[in-house]
């Protein structure tokens, strides 16, 4: 069984619009809305912790979600002090070898496949697991002019998606590691490579796209509409 813990503190500045991406509706939803009843949906997932801003006026205040139970706690200004939060605000019947995923407030689009074989690789792996695609375009290294000056191997790149999945304890002290170290983390799995560890990558839809801009909300909403997701969703 395993926990999510979800960051959403984030003002999402490169949306570009005063309500901040996680907030905003996305087929009949907010984009937090579906990333949280995403990771929900999975038999094994007991519960989550959202961490949001100390002053975020647009919380709705969720209790419950599709009858798990959702707590809320305040999260900090970079993306490692508020999964740190969440993990901190974990029921403590959550013990530190209990798994926990951790996924992106602003990742509407996580398919239900991808998250059970996440949760069953994850699951049988000593390090624990994170959501990845393997990198299919040809990729540019750039130089001071902004033009290209040369063309990168892309065999073995991924691009690393959530959920991700740790055990709490082994998170937890990664990710203080980190701060202390004064390491500027963008994601769990960067903070377990920190401590000498390799998590396993399982390739998981390349239509689990964050919502960055709003030609991704848009995207989102084709996405998401496809599916049927929406008020009616139990």
């Amino acid at each position: 069984m395993a926990w999510a813990v979800i960051p959403a503190a984030g003002a999402g500045r490169r949306f570009g619009a005063a309500l901040p991406k996680q907030y905003h509706e996305v087929a009949g939803r907010s984009v937090l809305e579906h990333s949280l009843r995403a990771v929900l949906d999975h038999p094994d997932v007991d519960g989550a912790v959202i961490a949001i801003a100390a002053d975020d006026p647009h919380w709705p205040g969720w209790r419950e979600v599709g009858g798990k139970p959702v707590l809320s706690c305040i999260g900090g200004g970079e993306r490692a002090d508020s999964v740190l939060a969440g993990l901190q605000a974990l029921p403590a019947t959550v013990d530190e070898s209990q798994w926990v995923l951790v996924h992106d407030a602003a990742r509407p689009c996580l398919h239900r496949d991808d998250l059970a074989r996440l949760l069953e690789a994850g699951g049988a792996d000593a390090v624990g697991a994170l959501l990845a695609a393997p990198v299919r375009d040809t990729l540019k290294r750039a130089g001071d002019d902004g033009r290209s000056v040369g063309t990168e191997p892309r065999e073995r790149l991924w691009r690393a998606l959530t959920p991700q999945l740790f055990r709490r304890g082994g998170l937890t002290r990664a990710l203080q590691a980190a701060l202390a170290a004064g390491a500027a983390v963008t994601d769990e799995a960067m903070a377990m490579e920190r401590m000498g560890l390799k998590p396993r990558l399982v390739e998981g839809r390349d239509d689990n796209l964050k919502v960055t801009t709003p030609a991704d909300l848009a995207l989102a909403e084709f996405l998401l509409a496809g599916r049927g997701k929406g008020r009616s969703t139990p």
